[in-house]
């Protein structure tokens, strides 16, 4: 019996604590068999050597004992996998979705089986290092794992290359100028003045309406498209006061109804590409429609915009924003640019608001020079 142990790569043993563990005799590393039950310990460590001595036979055992659970496992395919995703998106994620997918590094992929999947195939997909291919491979490998319908990861969390994105600036003053008194279109030209003030997205802004705005409160407010998903309360929305320079472009906007009726109709992508179209023929490179995003929030840094003010006008939920609010109470956003203003008037002395700043739903009065 111990000549035939000898021959195994797997050994149980059993720590202090009575949990079993199996000894790797070959790597010298050890895995929790996740039971106290001798027995079990037994079949668990019996398995494993099974599985190490007779690869292909046990292959085909646990395929019959798969069928058994869900027939389709044993003949599912990445394609049906990436196409039970885009099944339950909606709207614009569904759209970036049907685009995902139709990457050819995923044409290798296509109609292998899931449960047969090994990391070579994985690494061939991956092999140009494309970014978007490694993001949307992590994420239909981890629906597969979700829905069960793979025994393990294919390629462990660790061991997935790291996508190499690349460099992302903010647009300056100067370009975006330049941009501006270049557009002939008069609602283009609103929409990026309006990006510029309020560093919205894209998407948030073009589908603006006119009754997202309090002219009583002088304040914009919607939820981000980006965030739909979760629903229900959990979604709190930006809430951004104005100041002059938004009035202006606010009052050049349809008083009722969408304030950008034809840019709201446009793909994402197509209003990308005209705002590259425009640059290109400006010379300037590196940016997008998502540099204003970037812009405003360097502008709220160098100014000393409470970090908390810039999280909730850009529409972001973190753990910081909820331990800044007093009970998670919401607060009324001051206008970046009236900020921006007293800041640069006063920048030898600590900023003050213009103006106070009243929170929402009867929350205590913020501090807004401290946090």
């Amino acid at each position: 019996m111990k000549v035939q142990d000898m021959t195994q790569r797997y050994r149980k043993f059993k720590r202090t604590w009575g949990m079993w563990y199996a000894f790797d005799t070959v790597t010298g590393n050890s895995v929790s068999l996740k039971t106290r039950v001798k027995t079990e310990a037994v079949q668990k460590v019996n398995a494993m050597n099974e599985i190490e001595r007779q690869p292909s036979i046990s292959l085909g055992l646990a395929k019959v004992y798969l069928n058994a659970t869900d027939p389709k496992l044993a003949t599912r395919t990445w394609q049906e996998v990436m196409e039970h995703i885009v099944a339950k998106k909606e709207d614009e994620t569904r759209r970036r979705w049907d685009t995902a997918i139709k990457d050819k590094n995923f044409d290798c992929l296509r109609e292998l089986r899931v449960v047969e999947t090994r990391p070579e195939h994985f690494d061939r997909a991956l092999a140009d290092g494309k970014v978007s291919t490694n993001v949307y491979l992590r994420r239909i490998h981890n629906h597969a794992l979700g829905m069960e319908w793979l025994l393990k990861s294919v390629i462990p969390r660790l061991q997935w290359p790291k996508p190499v994105f690349k460099a992302k600036r903010a647009i300056t003053a100067g370009e975006h100028a330049a941009i501006v008194a270049r557009e002939r279109n008069a609602e283009r030209r609103d929409f990026y003045e309006l990006l510029w003030h309020t560093g919205a997205s894209q998407t948030d802004a073009a589908n603006l309406l006119a009754e997202d705005v309090d002219w009583n409160s002088r304040t914009i407010s919607y939820s981000r498209a980006k965030l739909k998903w979760l629903g229900g309360t959990r979604i709190k929305p930006a809430l951004i006061r104005f100041g002059a320079e938004v009035e202006g472009i606010l009052k050049r906007r349809p008083a009722a109804g969408p304030l950008f009726p034809y840019l709201r109709t446009v793909r994402a992508g197509d209003r990308a590409t005209e705002f590259r179209q425009r640059c290109g023929g400006l010379g300037i490179s590196g940016v997008s429609l998502h540099s204003y995003r970037y812009a405003w929030a360097e502008r709220a840094l160098k100014c000393g915009y409470p970090e908390r003010f810039a999280q909730q006008a850009l529409g972001h939920n973190s753990k910081a924003v909820h331990r800044a609010y007093s009970k998670q109470a919401e607060v009324l956003v001051p206008s970046l640019d009236d900020w921006e203003k007293d800041w640069q008037e006063n920048a030898k002395r600590i900023v003050q608001p213009s103006q106070q700043f009243i929170p929402l739903h009867g929350a205590p009065m913020c501090n807004v020079a401290g946090n």
